[in-house]
């Protein structure tokens, strides 16, 4: 089980797999805090390289001249702790990957949206060292090697269980949850991980979902009477998903998350983005996904499977 991997008074090193907006930013943040980290990049390789990163943050901006950058996860040194904050479009990648950058005892935190996403981990590297994370980032990247850190940013961790079982709070998630809560990042460390994953749904399904149908920010979504009633439907119908798997979010979580969503400053969702640079969409994981899990315990949630077609529509079409 999780415990045996135990992680004591030493300082944890960390990899980061996918140096975008999400993991530039906290893999920035965790550096600055005085942590080891080692970032993987693709395209920002040669830059990051030899000018390090650049974060703008509403809580002040930064730069790191000096980063552990690479191109190859081959040449990363294995690590206490794997972030993947890679598109689940790029999960394929995942079985060459972790084998190199993940130490014996380590454990892989999968910071990715959608349901199902640590399965095909687990499957990889065991379910015992697996732990899910959900983050609420509004966060883009502006040029290479430059994030942009607009608001928000807490994370809520989990253990993965076969099968999403409840695995309780472990102590390398609250080692982990120090090591971010010093870099200024505020935890949240979740009992039942698939619990956490359905609330996170609640904001992801309806407005990365309507952004891209209906070529709108967040506060466009709000602003508008019959969008925001919309909103608030699909929201309705994610809680419906959760309880066909026995799992219960109270009305008042809905409520905040509106509240939230009417107080964020105007934002382009991160699927927004991949549908207008022309990226592959994240819909398996953050749609499909949690419906199958849904529909496989006879519930019908028919505006999400509506927003899920539409959506493998348009990103065929742009696509192709």
């Amino acid at each position: 089980m999780a415990e045996q991997f135990i992680y004591n008074s030493f300082q944890l090193s960390y990899a980061i797999l996918g140096t975008g907006a999400l993991g530039g930013y906290y893999g920035a943040c965790l550096q600055k805090a005085g942590l080891n980290v080692h970032f993987l990049l693709h395209s920002d390789y040669e830059y990051v390289s030899k000018h390090g990163l650049v974060v703008e943050s509403k809580y002040g901006d930064f730069t790191l001249p000096n980063v552990q950058a690479y191109q190859e996860a081959s040449k990363m040194p294995p690590c206490d702790v794997v972030i993947i904050a890679l598109k689940t479009t790029q999960n394929h990648l995942l079985p060459s990957m972790l084998p190199h950058v993940l130490k014996d005892n380590g454990v892989v935190l999968v910071l990715q949206n959608g349901l199902g996403v640590e399965d095909e981990v687990a499957k990889i590297v065991g379910s015992e060292r697996v732990m899910g994370g959900l983050c609420f980032l509004c966060s883009n990247k502006v040029a290479p090697g430059h994030i942009r850190h607009l608001d928000y940013g807490q994370i809520k961790i989990g253990e993965y269980a076969t099968n999403y079982q409840p695995a309780g709070i472990t102590n390398r998630m609250q080692q982990i949850g120090d090591d971010f809560e010093r870099a200024g990042i505020k935890m949240e460390l979740a009992e039942d991980l698939l619990l956490a994953r359905w609330q996170k749904l609640v904001w992801n399904i309806p407005y990365n979902g309507l952004s891209v149908v209906l070529d709108a920010r967040t506060d466009e979504l709000m602003s508008n009477l019959h969008t925001r009633k919309l909103v608030e439907e699909l929201m309705w119908e994610v809680v419906a998903g959760a309880k066909s798997c026995d799992r219960t979010i109270p009305q008042t979580f809905v409520e905040t998350m509106l509240n939230y969503t009417d107080k964020m400053k105007p934002y382009r969702t991160s699927m927004k983005i991949d549908y207008d640079e022309k990226r592959p969409l994240e819909v398996e994981t953050m749609f499909g996904n949690p419906l199958n899990f849904a529909q496989a315990r006879g519930a019908n949630l028919p505006k999400i499977t509506m927003l899920y077609q539409q959506l493998k529509f348009l990103d065929s079409r742009n696509c192709s």
